[in-house]
């Protein structure tokens, strides 16, 4: 009973549905207040619901019975950047959202990060987006906030492959005040590059062994790592 009461706690949140996850874990603290994983979750839907002072107060608890507990410091480090009554806005999560693909997905860590009380309000799955509008491609939050910038190398291919019909959706994966990595995600190409991945992989990095009906296709890896002008 207690295993399925948690699960449902894991599944309301996933969904978004924080109200119903905060109600849940409170239940299952009152059976064991010692259970950390519910605290967790617990911090984790009050800082959804914008009550920052009993989310911190939640956290505390957690080091209290863990004292090294990484997701109750990390929790307690993203919160600094927060005044009261903020929330972290995140929408629901699919269990899906990191699921990785070769040659369709990738995880990249961002250059050029931007200012951290802003990164601290996004939680890992929250979607982001691409603007492509400038020299390089930037990395905002949905309410248009900058974020980072992708490695230039990878800036340049996408570049080609949007222009060119693909389409790519962006995800928070993990962020501290040193790194912000983020997880792409092809999510359609066009015909015209049917057998051109998003993503290399190791094969596709050997293109001098490229069959030759695949030879008119080499330009477009041959120039991939240059900046376009």
């Amino acid at each position: 009973m207690k295993d399925d009461l948690a699960q449902k706690a894991v599944s309301e949140a996933l969904l978004g549905n924080w109200k119903e996850a905060l109600s849940i874990n409170i239940a299952l603290l009152k059976e064991n207040p010692k259970d950390v994983e519910a605290l967790n979750r617990l911090a984790r839907a009050y800082s959804e619901l914008g009550n920052l002072t009993k989310a911190k107060s939640s956290a505390k608890r957690v080091l209290k019975i863990d004292p090294f507990n990484t997701i109750a410091l990390k929790s307690l480090e993203k919160w600094k950047e927060l005044k009261r009554g903020e929330i972290l806005k995140s929408g629901p999560t699919s269990p899906q959202t990191f699921l990785e693909e070769p040659g369709k997905t990738k995880i990249i860590s961002l250059i050029h990060v931007g200012e951290y009380k802003i990164i601290a309000k996004l939680d890992s799955g929250d979607e982001l987006t691409l603007n492509t509008r400038s020299h390089r491609i930037s990395v905002l939050s949905i309410d248009g906030k900058y974020i980072g910038r992708l490695p230039d190398d990878l800036s340049a291919r996408l570049k080609k492959l949007i222009n060119l019909g693909n389409e790519y959706k962006a995800f928070l994966k993990s962020a501290n005040a040193k790194e912000v990595k983020i997880f792409i995600r092809e999510t359609y190409r066009t015909q015209k590059l049917a057998d051109i991945p998003s993503f290399s992989t190791e094969k596709i990095d050997y293109i001098s062994f490229t069959p030759p009906e695949l030879v008119h296709k080499k330009d477009f890896y041959e120039d991939e790592g240059e900046d376009e002008e």
